[in-house]
């Protein structure tokens, strides 16, 4: 979702981003809350690698060949997050509910 946000709409992405997610997770049945659903930390951290690879890889266009490249690169790994975040903190309330900085190493 990020990806296809970050090429239709790069300067408002995040908002449309975070309000797809929250709506997405209420239409089955989960609840944004302090302890579930919606992340801030998780959602703005895998929005800004998404944005990155877009800007690294000139990708102006939302194509097969281009979908095909994000597939494969390894921050879609289930625990890349976990190279930047202890998991303390990123299972945190305060993580949760607003962003914070990674604890382990900076994101560049």
């Amino acid at each position: 979702m990020a990806f296809w946000y970050c090429i239709q709409y790069p300067v408002p992405a995040i908002e449309k981003i975070r309000m797809g997610i929250k709506r997405y997770n209420q239409s089955i049945g989960g609840a944004n809350t302090d302890v579930s659903g919606y992340h801030e930390t998780v959602t703005l951290f895998y929005t800004a690698t998404i944005a990155r690879h877009l800007l690294i890889a000139q990708v102006h266009a939302c194509t097969d060949e281009s979908l095909v490249a994000l597939l494969q690169q390894p921050f879609l790994t289930k625990d890349y997050i976990f190279r930047f975040y202890s998991r303390e903190l990123l299972t945190s309330t305060n993580a949760r509910l607003h962003w914070i900085a990674p604890d382990k190493t900076a994101i560049h």
